[in-house]
C-alpha cells in the first residue's frame, strides 16, 4: 500500500511524533492508522516526541578515554529534574553512549542518534524507551571528540555535572588529569592571550579606562593603570595565565611548560549552562509525574 503525505500528517497528529516515526510505522503496519498508532505507543515514540517540548536543564556529563590515551569523548545529556538524572537508568545510558563515542565515528548529532549502543539498539532507540520508562523528555545537548594523533589526552568528571577533556601534545597522563582538573575548577576562557578575540580585550579596556579616568591621576598614571588591569584581566580568563589549583606560585604555563608540553585543545561542559530553566517546586513535579504530563 503506498503511504501518502495525508496519511502521515494524520499520524503526526494524532501522536505527536516526528515525520520519519510516522512513515516507518506506517510502512511497517502496511498503511494501518490505528495499528501505527498501537505500535508507536508500544514502543514508547509517541510518548517521547510528546515530552520532546518540555524543558530538560539536569542531566549528567559522560566522558571516557581509551586504554592509550589517544582518545577521549564527552557527552552532555539532559533530562528534566534531578532526581531522574541521579538514577541508575539515565547514568548508565550517559555511560553507554560515552563508551560507544569511544569506537564509533561520528559526526554529527543525526548520527550520534543512529549510533548502535552495546544493548544492540540505536541511541534514539535507546532514549524514547527511557523517557516512556522515566516519564521525563531526554535530550542528547552536545558532544565531543578529541583524537590525538602525537600527543595524548586526558578527562575529569567533577561529579555528574562538570566534563573536561584536553589534549596535549604529548602524553602524560597525569599531567592531563590535572589539566583537566584545574579547567573544571577555574573555567578559562581559551588556551593563551592570543587566543581572546579583539573585541573581548576593547570591551574590558573601555571598561577599565572609564573607572581610572575617574581617579583624576595624570595621565601617564592612568595609561599605566589600564595596561596593569589588562594584563591582569588576561591571566584570568585564559588557561596558560591562571595560577595552578595545586600549586597556586605555579601558572599553568609554566606548569606545561615545566614538562616541554602544550596544551593543543580542552573542552568544558557544564550541565545546563546556557539553558533557562522553569522554575517548579518539588510538589509540582511529583504531580506532574502523577498525571503522566
Amino acid at each position: 500500500m503506498s503511504i501518502t503525505a495525508a496519511m502521515v500528517k494524520e499520524l503526526r497528529e494524532r501522536t505527536g511524533s516526528g515525520m520519519m516515526e510516522c512513515k516507518k510505522a506506517l510502512v511497517e503496519t502496511g498503511g494501518d492508522l490505528e495499528a501505527a498508532i498501537e505500535q508507536m505507543r508500544k514502543s514508547g515514540m509517541a510518548k517521547a516526541d510528546k515530552k520532546s517540548g518540555r524543558i530538560a536543564a539536569e542531566g549528567c556529563i559522560g566522558a571516557k578515554l581509551s586504554d592509550d590515551a589517544k582518545i577521549a569523548v564527552m557527552v552532555d545529556i539532559n533530562c528534566e529534574t534531578d532526581f531522574v538524572a541521579k538514577g541508575d537508568d539515565f547514568v548508565n545510558f550517559v555511560n553507554d553512549v560515552a563508551q560507544a563515542l569511544l569506537t564509533t565515528d561520528v559526526g554529527n548529532d543525526e548520527q550520534l542518534l543512529e549510533m548502535p549502543l552495546a544493548n544492540g539498539k540505536t541511541v534514539d532507540e535507546t532514549r524514547r524507551e527511557l523517557i516512556a520508562k522515566l516519564g521525563e523528555n531526554i535530550t542528547i545537548r552536545r558532544f565531543i571528540k578529541f583524537s590525538a594523533t602525537q600527543g595524548g589526552c586526558g578527562c575529569y568528571l567533577h561529579g555528574s555535572r562538570i566534563g573536561v577533556i584536553v589534549e596535549l601534545s604529548g602524553p602524560d597522563a597525569e599531567l592531563s588529569k590535572d589539566i583537566a582538573m584545574h579547567i573544571a575548577a577555574s573555567n578559562p576562557f581559551c588556551i593563551a592571550e592570543q587566543d581572546v578575540p579583539a573585541e573581548m580585550i576593547e570591551k574590558e579596556k573601555q571598561i577599565f579606562t572609564a573607572q581610572a579616568e575617574e581617579s583624576g591621576k595624570p595621565a601617564e598614571i592612568v595609561e599605566k593603570m589600564i595596561a596593569g588591569r589588562i594584563r591582569k584581566y588576561l591571566a584570568e580568563i585564559t588557561l596558560l595565565g591562571q595560577p595552578f589549583i595545586k600549586d597556586d606560585k605555579l601558572t599553568v604555563g609554566k606548569l606545561v611548560d615545566g614538562k616541554g608540553l602544550s596544551v593543543l585543545r580542552f573542552s568544558r561542559f557544564e550541565v545546563g549552562e546556557g539553558i533557562e530553566k522553569k522554575e517548579e517546586n518539588f510538589a509540582e513535579e511529583v504531580m506532574a509525574q502523577v498525571r503522566g504530563e
